[in-house]
């Protein structure tokens, strides 16, 4: 298979999976075009505001799509080849993170748009409700402790590559311009009478600029602090995260994601087209194994067996309980139609499923020695190829335009990890202000600070010595990431199952992703609990973040099964009401004898 053929069948099969799951799924929930929605019988012109479905499509994908669909399906080809990665991928998105996306959403919407956890409180009881935030904010920690890492490792890297090096300290200062120019647009679209449009048309071409000028202004702290240049970074990433948590969504927020948005799709366009262009000029060969082994041999974690490892490992790129957070916190607020449910949630989860798609590839062109370097080195060498092919058409040197994507492949990369950043900083202050009743500016401050304990403490701790050199802590910390994240998922997706069997529907539509997705994080938690008690019986020593580990691992297996075991008592506790009749979005919502 080459590489135009696997694009094509990927999009084959998720368009596929678009107009006859989705199209079941539709009709299994019964969605009218005509019900009342949260955005209209609500309305208020702050949250409850009802937007297009081509406006609110791009939205909730550029929320949702971040890091993780690059990140997830690169390590997991490097660990099993790109076939399980790939196949994964497609079945995934579409059978279990569509459906997740698609059912959250429509439970939201079915409930005044109201979060998942108040779902879990209105159909279970107070216990889980709260057990299920205690879940949501340490998953939105562990997103947070894995992607600092990440982005301060971009930006101390020197990458060797076509025509020169990748400037980490490059990528950092244009990574920094860009923040500014997304405060200025921020600031020049609150306080001036320029339009959305005309900004972007100013602020957009901004920053290419700021792409280009960051390698001729590196922010390198090396020759301030050491070999702690990495941690450093973290440090100020968390600093950011704290600013950026607590600033008014006018001043950043909304204008990054407005600049930010168009970054996925030039990506998506860069390759694909790059693609088509490489093969039709002779092709591009793939050459990577479609199959690497049952397990992978990790230099800290040991063998890493592709059952279940592989599942959380791509992570997001096939289903994400971070989803499931946008979509019941700020999509659901604004559908304009029940029926926009399946493109936006399901049709979302597809595009972003395709969009993993075109991460693997930026794998499978690269020889085998290049497999040792970093994710964002691989997706920006890959962009950079694709979209030099597809660019020199026009006649322009592939060097200078290889050199300059490569560039804007890190700041891509960089950008789409910041964007996660603070939006989980953000979700998580409001999951903690939620959980103790919090509601003043100070208290939120506090939340924050709270929030950001946990990334600090890793961030601090000595890092894992492999080859004389420390190791990545996101490598470290990446199955947890996935681990909790799919965990979240199942919740999510239990939580679901537990409301449409009150209501009557199809609630095994949610139950078997739910179980799924359950057995197989539960059984990677389970593999890194037994691998730290095995070291630690042998009498080795263990690094303090090794215990770190284990403890963040046995208090997800605590609060999961834990709330399995209240939706199982809820689930006994309750009479299916008969004939599988639904409320209106905007009816009261009926608790069982478990709930308050």
């Amino acid at each position: 298979m080459g590489l135009l053929a696997f694009l094509m069948v990927s999009f084959v099969v998720l368009m596929t999976a678009y107009a006859l799951v989705g199209r079941a799924l539709q009709r299994m929930l019964n969605l009218r075009p005509d019900a009342p929605v949260p955005a209209h019988t609500q309305r208020d012109g702050l949250d409850y505001e009802p937007a297009r479905m081509s406006y609110l499509l791009p939205q909730h994908f550029s929320a949702i799509a971040a890091a993780g669909p690059i990140v997830g399906p690169i390590l997991a080809a490097i660990y099993f080849g790109w076939g399980p990665a790939w196949l994964w991928i497609l079945l995934g998105s579409a059978l279990i993170g569509g459906i997740h996306d698609f059912t959250a959403l429509v439970a939201s919407v079915r409930h005044r748009g109201r979060s998942v956890a108040e779902i879990v409180r209105q159909y279970m009881n107070p216990r889980a409700y709260v057990l299920f935030l205690i879940f949501v904010w340490f998953a939105l920690v562990y997103v947070i402790v894995a992607f600092t890492d990440v982005t301060a490792g971009t930006f101390v890297a020197e990458a060797s590559r076509e025509g020169g090096t990748a400037s980490g300290p490059g990528v950092a200062s244009s990574s920094s311009l860009y923040l500014l120019l997304a405060v200025a647009m921020g600031l020049v679209l609150r306080f001036t009478n320029l339009g959305p449009v005309k900004a972007k048309a100013i602020f957009l071409p901004l920053v290419f600029v700021a792409i280009w000028a960051g390698p001729h202004l590196p922010l390198d702290l090396r020759p301030f602090v050491g070999d702690r240049a990495q941690q450093v970074w973290g440090y100020i990433l968390l600093g950011y995260c704290f600013l950026a948590a607590l600033a008014p969504v006018w001043i950043l927020l909304q204008p990054r994601g407005e600049l930010g948005g168009y970054f996925l799709y030039i990506v998506m366009i860069l390759a694909v087209g790059g693609i088509v262009a490489g093969s039709l000029a002779g092709g591009i060969p793939i050459q990577q194994d479609f199959f690497r082994g049952w397990s992978y041999q990790h230099p800290v974690q040991g063998a890493l067996p592709l059952f279940p490892i592989l599942f959380i490992t791509v992570a997001c790129g096939a289903c994400s309980g971070f989803h499931s957070i946008v979509a019941s916190g700020t999509t659901s607020k604004q559908l304009d139609r029940e029926t926009d449910a399946r493109p936006v949630a399901y049709g979302a989860m597809l595009l972003e499923g395709f969009f993993a798609c075109v991460s693997l590839a930026t794998v499978m062109i690269l020889a085998g020695g290049d497999l040792k370097r970093g994710p964002d080195w691989i997706y920006a060498h890959g962009i950079a190829d694709f979209g030099a092919r597809l660019v020199t058409l026009t006649g322009l040197n592939r060097a200078v335009v290889f050199d300059f994507l490569f560039q804007f492949g890190l700041l891509c990369f960089a950008t789409f990890v910041f964007d996660t950043l603070d939006a989980c900083t953000r979700l998580a202050r409001y999951v903690l202000m939620e959980l103790f009743g919090w509601t003043t500016r100070a208290q939120a401050v506090v939340a924050t600070v709270v929030c950001l304990v946990i990334p600090v403490v890793a961030v601090s701790l000595p890092r894992v010595e492999w080859g004389g050199k420390p190791m990545p802590l996101w490598q470290i910390f990446w199955g947890i990431f996935g681990s909790s994240n799919q965990l979240l998922a199942a919740l999510t997706l239990l939580a679901v199952t537990v409301w449409l069997a009150r209501k009557g529907l199809a609630w095994w539509v949610a139950l078997v992703p739910t179980l799924f997705m359950m057995v197989m994080t539960l059984w990677s938690l389970a593999l890194g609990a037994h691998a730290y008690i095995g070291l630690w019986r042998s009498g080795q020593t263990l690094e303090i973040i090794r215990h770190f580990q284990f403890g963040i691992t046995v208090m997800l297996i605590a609060l999961s099964v834990w709330l399995v075991v209240e939706a199982l008592r809820t689930w006994h506790a309750f009479t299916r009401p008969p004939g599988g009749e639904r409320l209106p979005s905007d009816a009261p919502v009926v608790a069982g004898p478990a709930a308050d």
